[in-house]
């Protein structure tokens, strides 16, 4: 069986939300086929998931929390996945998948994906996703060129861009085929995406547990076929705004909790949820929401969207299924406050943010 989909990583994110809405679109004949998954690194734990992708009868996602202020726990079952490859022991059969088979490429490679230094085209199989990326796509380029849509899901700004840009550096400086080069620039449909789903507990061998909200927006342009029909996928004119209320009110959010969490040298084990049950913090953050998050996007426009995305935000965060830990959320936790807190104070200047402020400038 073809295999449209080509999806690079085999986190529980991508099982609890791309792997899911495909399936889901599948069921209502809304997706053009199936997916392989292939796993881009050599990591012994997640090569025991690979069997479990395909396994008969699919995977579960259980999803809990509330939707409409209504309880939501249910299982699904993913049977989208039906391949799953390594790039360590299956390379010729990834690198035939794509260029024969594939018309969307999918990928969610963790916070370095993207990361080039060291890599070395000359080896069969590069380190980096980029490198492996540039040789699969050059042998799609070398069995005909059929065009292709890549849709990255990295919580990078304008994902596609970034890709693109670094791909074509690599093609530039190592392989040096101009024809190569204006097709991956021309002919490859290089989307900005933005992903959107709590993901907080894996199942083992495969499966997670996730919140009922969940959001793929895509950004339009010329040529671009949305990837299935799915309530969750939004094909929308402009990525900015969803991106700018992702990172500065729930992902902000997230790393004030943390914030607290970490300056109060709080319980180890302690989770969003819990730690909101204090209602002095869940009263700082409201406050915070309210009287210098909200305002910041009303001086830009969005101040009802702001206003609706906050009520959904602290709605999941009391999601009285979810486990999510702070610890987890506050690793680079310096680099967070740079992104979430203080560029939303760079983006709106001229609105007064003190509490936020002090956390930044620490």
């Amino acid at each position: 069986m073809k295999t449209p989909f080509v999806q690079f990583g085999t986190s529980r994110f991508l099982q609890a939300h791309v792997d899911l809405f495909i399936s889901e679109a599948l069921d209502r004949q809304a997706a053009p086929g199936c997916i392989t998954v292939v796993q881009t690194t050599g990591s012994a734990e997640r090569a025991g998931r690979l069997a479990a992708l395909t396994q008969p009868g699919g995977f579960p996602v259980v999803i809990r929390g509330l939707a409409d202020g209504k309880p939501v726990d249910k299982v699904e079952r993913v049977t989208s996945v039906t391949r799953a490859l390594s790039t360590d022991g299956n390379w010729d059969a990834v690198r035939d998948v794509v260029a024969a088979e594939a018309e969307f490429l999918i990928s969610n490679t963790g916070d370095t994906g993207y990361d080039t230094s060291g890599d070395d085209l000359s080896a069969r199989v590069p380190r980096s996703f980029p490198g492996k990326l540039l040789l699969l796509l050059k042998a799609r380029f070398d069995a005909g060129g059929k065009p292709l849509t890549v849709l990255p899901c990295e919580l990078v700004s304008r994902n596609g861009d970034v890709l693109k840009a670094i791909v074509l550096e690599l093609a530039h400086g190592r392989l040096d085929e101009q024809r190569f080069s204006d097709w991956l620039a021309n002919e490859i449909i290089w989307a900005n995406t933005l992903v959107d789903r709590i993901v907080s507990e894996p199942i083992e061998p495969a499966g997670a547990v996730a919140e009922p909200y969940a959001l793929w927006a895509i950004e339009k342009q010329p040529g671009l076929k949305a990837p299935c029909e799915h309530e969750c996928v939004l094909m929308v004119d402009d990525l900015a705004p969803y991106e700018k209320l992702k990172l500065h009110i729930l992902n902000l959010g997230h790393t004030v909790l943390a914030d607290t969490w970490i300056r109060g040298r709080r319980d180890p084990g302690e989770t969003v949820r819990q730690i909101l049950a204090d209602a002095d913090i869940a009263r700082r953050l409201e406050d915070i929401y309210d009287r210098e998050v909200v305002p910041a996007f009303a001086a830009k426009g969005l101040g009802q969207q702001a206003c609706v995305y906050v009520e959904t935000t602290l709605d999941r965060f009391r999601n009285p299924f979810l486990d999510h830990r702070l610890a987890d959320i506050a690793n680079h936790h310096a680099e967070k406050i740079a992104r979430r807190i203080a560029e939303l104070h760079r983006w709106s200047p001229d609105v007064a943010m003190p509490i936020l402020s002090a956390i930044s400038d620490q």
